[in-house]
C-alpha cells in the first residue's frame, strides 16, 4: 500500500476483484452467457474481466450478498498493544433505469438517452462504453435492436453520437448516447415510415436486477415509452384572391418538421413530405420550402403566376414586360417550371382564365393539409390625383389595375389616352408602375395654353375638362376574355368652386309685373317668384332655375323652370310666374341645378311663404 502523500499517513491500494474471486462454496453457473448480458460478440470481454476459471480449475463465484472484509493488524497502537481493525462491504446488484430527455419527439430530432446502471461500472478508474444493441426499439414501424448486433446496420438508422453508450465519468454508472428519431425503419427487407403520434417503446433487459444471486440468474425488462409528435400543419397564402401574374407567397407552419433546432430545415422536396403547388391545369411537384430561421418550424417559399396567352393592353403586339420567350400577340410569357424538385423561389406556374391555386402538403403518411385561393381579373380605375389643375401646371394620372402588373419582379408600364376640351386629339401618356408588383401606375401631364400637344404636354384652356382613358382587356366574370371596357377619369382646368357655391340663390320673393314685392296675393292674381343668382367663378356656368309651389298640405300645385347661363362674375334675378286659383297659405321653393338632365345642385334651396286670400 502506498501513502497518498509524503505526510498524509494515509495508505491506499487498488485491488481488482474478478468474477471468480468468490468463496469455494459458491460455484459459478456453467450456462452463464455473457454475450447476452452485455450485448457484445467479443470473447476478450469475458477473458479480460470475467475469467471464470480459478487457479484450480473450479468455478468459484462472487454472489449477491457476499461480504468482503478487510483486516489490518496494528502491531503497536496508542497504548503500545497489538490492535486489529476491520472494515467490510457487501456485494450486490442494482436495478437499471432508462431515461430520455423528453417524452415527445419530432421525427428527425435528437433524443438524449440515459442508462443508469451501476452494475456496468466494472472499472472505477475509467469511463466505459457499451454497445447500443442493449436497447431494443419497438414501434409500429419496426421492432429491432438499435445497434449492429449480428452484422446488421441498424445503428445507421439512428445516427448515434457517440456510436456506443458512454459513461459520463469514472465510476458514475451513468451512460448516455444521442440518437436521431428516424423518418423510416427497415426490417425484413421492408421499409416503413414512422407516423406522427406513434408510440415507441425502448427496452433494456437488466440481467442482474436487485435480489438476484448472480448476473444471469434472473432478468427484468426496463421499458421507456416515448412518442413521435403530431402537432399537425397549416398552409397559408398571402392573399385570398390573386390576379393572373401575381407572385404567390406560401407559408407552411409545421412544427413536426423542425428536425434540428440548430439548423434551417427544408420541407417538400422529397416523397416523404411533398409540397405540391397547382392551378387547375398545371402543377409543380415536390416544391421545396425553407425554414424562416433556426427552430421556428415555419417554412416559406414563393411562386410566380405567368398567366396565359392574351393581349392585355389591346395593342395586338408583344408586351415588353413578358421577357425572353414571350409569345407573339401576348403580353405575358406563360410557362410552368421546374415541373419537379424546385423551390423555394424559382417556381413559375401557368394559369388559365378564371382559375385558382392550391398548395398541398403531406405532413405525415396519408395526412395532407391544403390551402387555396382564387385567381381573378379586376376592373381597373382611372383618376386624376386632384379635382382641378391650373392651366399652366402639371397633373398626375393614376391607373389602378393589378392585372397590368405583368411582371411582379419588375416595374411595368403601358400607354393611356389623355385629352382636353381644347385638344380632343390629345396625347398618348405612358404610365409607369409605382414599384414592383403594386399594380398602381402613374404618369405626369404638363399643361400649356399656348403650345401644341406633344409627348407628355397637353394643350388646355381655362374651364376645360381633361380626360384620361385606357382600354381594360382583363375583365372578371361575367365578362369574357374577348370583352373590353373603356376606363376613364376626369378633372378640370381652373379654380374649383364647391357645387353649392357655384350659383347661390338668395332673397326669394314674390313680386308683381313691375318688380314690386308683394306681401299678400289675391286669388287669380298673376305674380312672379324671383330670386337673386350670382356666378362667383372665373368660368361660365349654365343653370336651371326651378320653382315649386306647394299648398298647406304639402301638395305640389305648380312646378316650372327656365334655363340659362351666367358669365364669370355675373349676377342675375330670374323669375317665374304663378297664378293661385284658391285661397290659403302656399310655400314657393327655389332650386338651382346644373341642368334639368343633370340635377346637380348649384345652390341650397331657398323658400318664401305666400298668403293668398
Amino acid at each position: 500500500m502506498i501513502e497518498t502523500s509524503p505526510t498524509s499517513a494515509v495508505f491506499e491500494s487498488d485491488i481488482v476483484l474478478r468474477y471468480t474471486d468468490g468463496p469455494e462454496s459458491a460455484l459459478c453457473p456453467t450456462t452463464l452467457n455473457f454475450d447476452n448480458i452485455i450485448g457484445t460478440t467479443t470473447t476478450s470481454f469475458e477473458s479480460d474481466r470475467f475469467d471464470k476459471k480459478s487457479t484450480d480449475g473450479t468455478n468459484y463465484c462472487i454472489l449477491q450478498g457476499d461480504i468482503l472484509q478487510v483486516e489490518y493488524t496494528d502491531p503497536t497502537d496508542a497504548s503500545g498493544s497489538i490492535n486489529t481493525v476491520t472494515d467490510s462491504a457487501t456485494f450486490d446488484l442494482r436495478n437499471g433505469v432508462l431515461q430520455s430527455d423528453k417524452s415527445v419527439y419530432i421525427i428527425g430530432s435528437d433524443l438524449i438517452l440515459t442508462l443508469i446502471e451501476p452494475d456496468f461500472d466494472l472499472d472505477n478508474d475509467s469511463a466505459e462504453t457499451y454497445d447500443l444493441d442493449i436497447i431494443e426499439w419497438d414501434s409500429d414501424a419496426a421492432t429491432i435492436t438499435m445497434g449492429n448486433q449480428g452484422g446488421k446496420s441498424n445503428a445507421a438508422n439512428f445516427d448515434p453520437e457517440p456510436t456506443d453508450f458512454r459513461e459520463t465519468g469514472d465510476s458514475t454508472g451513468i451512460f448516455q448516447i444521442v440518437i436521431e428519431i428516424p423518418q423510416e425503419l427497415a426490417q425484413g427487407g421492408a421499409v416503413d415510415r414512422l407516423e406522427r403520434g406513434e408510440e415507441i417503446v425502448l427496452e433494456y433487459t437488466d440481467w442482474g436486477p436487485s435480489g438476484s444471486d448472480f448476473v444471469g440468474d434472473e432478468d427484468e425488462d426496463i421499458n421507456l415509452t416515448i412518442f413521435t409528435s403530431n402537432f399537425g400543419a397549416t398552409v397559408e397564402l398571402d392573399q385570398k384572391v390573386y390576379t393572373w401574374t401575381d407572385k404567390v407567397y406560401v407559408t407552411i407552419i409545421a412544427p413536426d418538421h423542425n428536425f434540428d433546432s440548430d439548423l434551417i430545415d427544408e420541407i417538400g422536396e422529397t416523397s416523404l413530405d411533398p409540397v405540391k403547388i397547382s392551378t387547375r391545369g398545371f402543377n409543380l411537384d415536390q416544391y421545396k420550402l425553407v425554414e424562416t430561421g433556426t427552430d421556428t418550424g415555419i417554412f416559406t417559399g414563393e411562386v410566380i403566376l405567368t398567366g396565359f396567352v392574351h393581349d392585355s393592353d389591346g395593342d395586338a403586339t408583344t408586351g415588353s414586360s413578358g421577357g425572353a420567350g414571350t409569345i407573339l400577340g401576348s403580353d405575358t410569357n406563360p410557362r410552368t417550371s421546374p415541373k419537379t424538385n424546385g423551390g423555394p423561389t424559382d417556381g413559375f406556374l401557368q394559369t388559365d382564365d378564371d382559375d385558382g391555386i392550391t398548395v398541398s402538403f403531406e405532413f405525415s403518411e396519408d395526412e395532407t393539409v391544403v390551402g387555396s385561393a382564387l385567381i381573378r381579373w379586376n376592373i381597373g380605375e382611372a383618376n386624376w390625383l386632384e379635382a382641378s389643375y391650373p392651366a399652366s401646371g402639371t397633373g398626375v394620372v393614376r391607373i389602378i389595375d393589378p392585372d397590368m402588373n405583368l411582371d411582379p419582379e419588375a416595374v411595368d408600364n403601358f400607354d393611356v389616352d389623355v385629352w382636353s376640351d381644347s385638344d380632343a386629339g390629345g396625347i398618348d401618356l405612358t404610365v409607369t408602375e409605382t414599384n414592383e408588383a403594386t399594380g398602381i401606375f402613374e404618369g405626369t401631364v404638363f399643361f400649356t395654353t399656348t403650345d401644341e400637344s406633344s409627348g407628355h404636354r397637353l394643350r388646355v384652356s381655362e374651364g376645360d375638362t381633361i380626360t384620361a382613358e385606357y382600354e381594360d382587356n382583363t375583365l372578371p366574370d361575367p365578362y369574357t376574355t374577348a370583352d373590353e371596357l373603356d376606363i376613364t377619369g376626369t378633372s378640370l382646368i381652373g379654380t374649383i368652386v364647391p357645387p353649392l357655391e357655384r350659383a347661390p340663390a338668395s332673397n326669394a320673393r314674390v313680386v308683381n309685373a313691375f318688380g314690386n314685392v308683394l306681401t299678400t296675393v289675391s286669388i287669380d292674381q298673376q305674380v312672379q317668384i324671383a330670386a337673386d343668382l350670382a356666378n362667383g367663378q372665373d368660368r361660365e356656368q349654365s343653370f336651371a332655375y326651378l320653382v315649386q309651389v306647394q299648398d298647406a298640405n304639402g301638395v305640389t300645385v305648380s312646378l316650372a323652370w327656365i334655363t340659362g347661363s351666367l358669365s364669370p362674375g355675373q349676377s342675375f334675378s330670374p323669375a317665374l310666374s304663378w297664378t293661385p286659383d284658391a285661397g290659403g297659405t302656399y310655400t314657393a321653393t327655389v332650386f338651382v341645378w346644373e341642368s334639368i338632365d343633370n340635377p346637380t345642385a348649384l345652390s341650397p334651396p331657398t323658400s318664401v311663404d305666400i298668403p293668398v286670400s
